[in-house]
Parts: structure tokens; C-alpha cells; sequence
């Protein structure tokens, strides 16, 4: 005989996901006096956002409207349209409401003074927690959402330490982010859930990640460099589409292959050549800085009884893992030819086969289309259900973007909650 369902919680609101997007969610419902039930599956609240803020807290960028909405890519008018209710000066107001300041770095990057993350998340939480005016939010940890109860769409099930928990909200956000850090709460188990409530959801991809070099490194190399930062570099990509990047920075070799900032750049455009056509190859200009006959007039300088790798360094500044990133991929007959080690000095092919797993990445593409969203981010497939956040179907290169639209789309969803319990109150 099966035991009894147990009696569903009834709240106002559901938020499910304790990352930026569902709290930015929860504040803007409980600043409005709205009681919110915040759900996470993990321990604390928070932890990726912690994570993120491990080498400074980048909240946002200072760069210009235009240029901010075009790291969007092909999602710039959807994001654009968040940025409109909550843009990155209505961050840098927010952070300073919670006693946080913030400054703007030599790149264009927004930090909290301190550049810790934890300071602010403590602040944010009593603020949530007990509100000037509203009601504050009530967080249930340990609570993993694993849809709705059959038979009864209305009741949303979660698991946790003391068994099912059975909740009947009137308005539910998902903000259970996309499907990177597993290990920190979102592992994309949401997907399915979604998809036989008949929502559109693209595939979750990795974003800002890292990828594998064709044949892998030598032992030599990769137990000799991985680790290693190519610093002061350019890369530059051209797809068989036609897509273009180029820009100087540094990255890392890995023990299998490339990451790092640059490469996070540039990720996407590597990521969707390599599933279109199985690989993808960026050049590696060692020198940005030095004309390509420069170059070839250095490298062809005699050099009388040094050796080549001396005459490098020499002339040129090359060693360490710059030079052997040439011996590693030129073949002999290169390295010897002047002509060709120029050329190679200035744009040395690499070719990429994989990205790193999904759980590796900084981000996630893919998740929920804009298409199967009103303006407010409510489902039209599901009346009622909000998303926000990493779980929609955008991607953005780090510098700040990532958390702004997490934030815009948290309060857009937000606002879209209290506009439907207004139209559906009795």
C-alpha cells in the first residue's frame, strides 16, 4: 500500500536556484512585499557566485552600450531588451545599496572595492532575509527540484533529507542555471523536465572553455609546459562560415590542449567550427607586436655558432613555452628553414578537436529559447513558470557579461511574476 502524498506547501512564489538570477529574482518580489520560498538543492546559497568571485568578483563592464549588448552574439536584441529594465549602472547602484562599492578597472571591468564576492552575497542575503519593508524571503536548502507531481502540474516535487516535499506555488522562477560545476548545483537535470512540459530548449554546450590540440601534446611538452601561459600573443580565427576574431591576450596550455582568457574568447566560434566540421584551427602570432618582416629579417640575422634556440632568444625574446610550442609543431625541415620559421612565428596553426567536458567550462550555451518565452520570461507552454538566468539560451565571453545578464534576466522575471499575480488575483 502507498503511504499518503504529504500535503503541499502553498506559497506565492516559488524560486528554484539560489545563484544571481533567483536572487535577484527574490528581491525584486519581496521589495514589492511578495513571500518568497527560495529552493536550492545545495548546502548554501550561493556557490558558484562565490566561485566567481575567487579572482575578483567581476560583476559587470563600463564599456558602452552598443559594445556591451554585442557580446551577445546572436542573442544581442534579447539581452538588450533585459538591459533596458536593469543595465550595468542599475548594478553598480544595487551593489552600493547593499554598502558595497565598486570600481572600474583598467580593462573596462566592474569589481566590488574589496574584489571579494563574500561580502556582498552576506549583505544581499540580509537584505532578503529581512527587508526594510516586504516580507522576507524564506530559503529552503537541500531541496532538489525534480518537477511536478503527475497528475497535477500545479505541485512542484522536491527531494530532500526528510523525504518529498510537495509545494503548490501560484508563481514558480527557475533560475537553476546551466549545465557547468555540476559539483556546485547546476547540472542541467532540468532539461527534461522542461522539454515534456513543452518547452523549446537547445542543447546544453560549453561556453568559456577549454579545448584539446589534434593528436594531444607530446609527453615532453605537456609534462614540461602544461600550466604555462602564452603571454603577450594574439590569436586569430577564420570559419569555414567566414566568422572572424582576432585579438591580442594570453591563455594556458594544458596537459590535452588550450585555455584561458583568450581562448575563452574565442570559444564559441571554436566550439561551433568543431561541430560543424570536426576541428577547428586558430593561428598563433608569437610576436603581435613585430611586423612579419621584421620577423623574417631577425630570424634570418646570421647567427654563426649559436644555436637556433639561442639565436631566438636572442634576437627575438623567444623561449621558454613559446619556443617550444615551434619545436613541438614544426616539423624539421621548418624549424630550418628561416622562411618558414618566420611565418610560423607569426601564425602558427593549432588545431583543436573537442572542447573539455561541459562540467569544465566557465558557462554553458544552449537552454531555453527566448522563443518559448513571453517578454516577461514566463513559459507560453506553461503559464505561471518564469526562467532566468544561465539557463536561457544565450552565452557571453566573461568580463562581467555573465553575471549582467544573470542579473537583468533575474529582475525582468521578477517584475514578469508580479505583473501575473496582478492580472490573476482575485
Amino acid at each position: 500500500m502507498n503511504s499518503p502524498l504529504p500535503t503541499p506547501l502553498t506559497v506565492p512564489v516559488a524560486i528554484i536556484g539560489g545563484g544571481p538570477a533567483g536572487l535577484m529574482a527574490a528581491q525584486v518580489l519581496s521589495d514589492a512585499g511578495v513571500a518568497v520560498h527560495l529552493f536550492d538543492a545545495m548546502p548554501s546559497i550561493g556557490r558558484k557566485f562565490l566561485l566567481a568571485g575567487k579572482g575578483g568578483l567581476n560583476l559587470t563592464h563600463s564599456e558602452g552600450a552598443d559594445a556591451f549588448a554585442g557580446r551577445y552574439g546572436a542573442r544581442r536584441h534579447a539581452i538588450e531588451a533585459l538591459l533596458q529594465d536593469f543595465d550595468p549602472a542599475a548594478v553598480r547602484a544595487w551593489a552600493l545599496s547593499l554598502g558595497v562599492e565598486t570600481f572600474i578597472g583598467t580593462s573596462g571591468r566592474v569589481f566590488p572595492k574589496d574584489m571579494k564576492a563574500a561580502p556582498l552575497l552576506r549583505a544581499w542575503l540580509q537584505r532578503l532575509r529581512r527587508p526594510v519593508e516586504g516580507t522576507g524571503v524564506q530559503f529552503h536548502m537541500r531541496h532538489r527540484w525534480t518537477g511536478w507531481q503527475e497528475g497535477d502540474a500545479s505541485i512542484l516535487c522536491f527531494d530532500t533529507p526528510q523525504g518529498v516535499v510537495q509545494v503548490q506555488p501560484q508563481a514558480v522562477v527557475l533560475a537553476l542555471g546551466g549545465g557547468s560545476w555540476a559539483r556546485l548545483g547546476s547540472n542541467g537535470a532540468w532539461v527534461p523536465l522542461l522539454a515534456a512540459r513543452g518547452a523549446a530548449v537547445a542543447p546544453l554546450l560549453p561556453s568559456n572553455c577549454g579545448f584539446d590540440v589534434r593528436g594531444g601534446w607530446s609527453v615532453h611538452f605537456s609534462s614540461k609546459f602544461a600550466g604555462q601561459p602564452f603571454k603577450s600573443v594574439a590569436i586569430a580565427v577564420t570559419t569555414s562560415q567566414g566568422a572572424q576574431f582576432e585579438r591580442k591576450g594570453e591563455f594556458v596550455a594544458t596537459d590535452t590542449g588550450v585555455e584561458g582568457s583568450l581562448v575563452y574568447a574565442a570559444s564559441s566560434l571554436l566550439r561551433d567550427e568543431i561541430i560543424r566540421t570536426g576541428s577547428a584551427t586558430f593561428h598563433l602570432d608569437l610576436l603581435p607586436d613585430m611586423s612579419a618582416e621584421k620577423v623574417l629579417a631577425e630570424v634570418r640575422h646570421p647567427r654563426g655558432s649559436r644555436s637556433l634556440s639561442s639565436h631566438l632568444k636572442s634576437r627575438l625574446h623567444i623561449d621558454g613555452i613559446k619556443a617550444a610550442i615551434l619545436y613541438e609543431l614544426l616539423s624539421k625541415e621548418a624549424i630550418a628553414d628561416p622562411a618558414q620559421m618566420a611565418a610560423a612565428i607569426k601564425a602558427l596553426p593549432i588545431t583543436l578537436t573537442a572542447t573539455r567536458p561541459i562540467d569544465e567550462a566557465i558557462s554553458t550555451a544552449g537552454g531555453v529559447l527566448f522563443e518559448a518565452l513571453t517578454p516577461a520570461l514566463m513559459l507560453e507552454s506553461v503559464p505561471g513558470v518564469f526562467c532566468a538566468g544561465e539557463m536561457l539560451d544565450w552565452e557571453a565571453p566573461t568580463g562581467g557579461y555573465l553575471l549582467q545578464a544573470c542579473f537583468a534576466s533575474g529582475h525582468r522575471a521578477g517584475r514578469g511574476v508580479l505583473e501575473y499575480l496582478a492580472r490573476n488575483s482575485d
